[in-house]
């Protein structure tokens, strides 16, 4: 059986509402779960794939910020 990871979390996810994304994000960041990781990188690539250039660059130096913390 060939699972693909991506699309289950999509799937498992593209009826939430907003209060359940935030819900859900936090609790994978408070948990510290190595598990979760797969989940957030699907929710970051899907945010990175729907912003403009100008947004990327917001995030890459908020990221960048964050890192030097």
């Amino acid at each position: 059986m060939d699972i693909n990871i991506r699309n289950a979390i999509i799937e498992n996810f593209k009826n939430s509402s907003n209060e359940e994304l935030h819900q859900t994000i936090n609790e994978a960041i408070s948990s510290s779960q190595e598990k979760t990781l797969p989940g957030l990188g699907v929710f970051l690539e899907l945010v990175w794939s729907s912003s403009s250039s100008e947004e990327r660059i917001h995030l890459v130096s908020k990221l960048s910020t964050a890192l030097k913390k």
